[in-house]
């Protein structure tokens, strides 16, 4: 199975990646995790984007807030799909970093996910692997249906409540 990489643009994006980390887990789906900066290390950003396909990836998840450059910057070194996460900042409640990684310019595009979205980062990047695996396929599908049944539980309490007003 290919894998998955998970940057953040500090280590303070930690706690919002954790998440999608632990996504990734549940699923099976072997994956790594780096601190790299589109500002502060730039080159190194470059690199692992340009070699991220040789190196057995098939998908990216750049979690950065404020600017948030780091998922464009990736995007554009890479043919390998690029999901964002913006995370919140203390300025403006994560939206600069919403905007920074949803405006990308024609032809380098990189998938958004809602800010401090690290779980649905995550599960778009083990959809984008079902393509092409029936076992993470089959267990999306699993878990579809749990939340579907769910959702059946809850509308069943609550209606049994109506029921008693």
């Amino acid at each position: 199975m290919k894998k998955v990489a998970v940057i953040m643009g500090s280590d303070s994006d930690f706690p919002v990646v954790k998440k999608a980390l632990a996504e990734l887990k549940a699923y099976d789906v072997p994956f790594e995790c780096h601190v790299m900066s589109a500002h502060r290390s730039p080159s190194l950003a470059a690199e692992f984007a340009a070699s991220a396909k040789d190196n057995g990836f098939a998908v990216i998840i750049c979690a950065a807030g404020m600017a948030a450059h780091l998922a464009g910057v990736i995007a554009a070194h890479t043919t390998l799909p690029v999901i964002g996460i913006p995370c919140k900042g203390a300025q403006l409640d994560g939206l600069d970093a919403l905007l920074a990684t949803v405006m990308m310019p024609s032809g380098i595009p990189v998938a958004t996910v809602a800010v401090d979205g690290a779980k649905n980062a995550a599960i778009l990047a083990i959809q984008m692997l079902a393509l092409s695996d029936e076992v993470l396929a089959t267990k999306l599908q699993k878990a579809k249906q749990e939340m579907l049944d769910g959702v059946i539980a809850k509308d069943k309490a609550l209606q049994e409540q109506i029921e008693l007003l």
